[in-house]
């Protein structure tokens, strides 16, 4: 399995942000507005996936009080980090599309959240999708080639 490719997961996010951008000139007035609780929820998988990173780098390098991890773990850790770094890219993108649909709505009050939240839950989506690449660059081996060498 290669790395995640940046790129990628940008292009991702400009894709689903003009889908979601030019669906919402159609229906917005029709949808709810957005919960708050996307942001809570995005920076907690952030926060576990930097965390489950940081155990896995230590117990691949097997520090001091750390059992050995299993490689068929670590596989299915880095597959993880993959799926949720792309996973990321286009939740990221869906709600940078609501922030520039309501951008010049901004004096109405529902827009406005809509804006507040969205925007929060787009930083919180950028917060995940660094820590899977984090969880993913743990997962390798100590001393393998980078990119560049190979």
């Amino acid at each position: 399995m290669k790395p995640s490719n940046p790129g990628v997961l940008v292009g991702l996010v400009i894709v689903f942000a003009l889908a979601t951008w030019g669906i919402l000139q159609e229906f917005y007035s029709a949808i709810p507005t957005i919960p708050w609780t996307a942001i809570p929820t995005f920076l907690l998988l952030a926060l576990g996936e930097a965390y489950t990173g940081w155990l896995t780098r230590a117990r691949i390098l097997r520090r001091p009080d750390t059992k050995p991890v299993e490689p068929l773990a670590v596989a299915r850790l880095a597959a993880l980090a993959k799926a949720t770094a792309h996973a990321g890219a286009v939740f990221g993108g869906i709600f940078a599309g609501f922030v520039f649909h309501v951008l010049n709505l901004l004096d109405l009050p529902e827009p406005r959240q809509d804006a507040i939240v969205a925007g929060g839950s787009f930083v919180a989506c950028v917060a995940l999708i660094c820590a899977a690449l984090f969880l993913e660059h743990c997962c390798r081996v100590p001393g393998e080639p980078k990119d560049d060498e190979k």
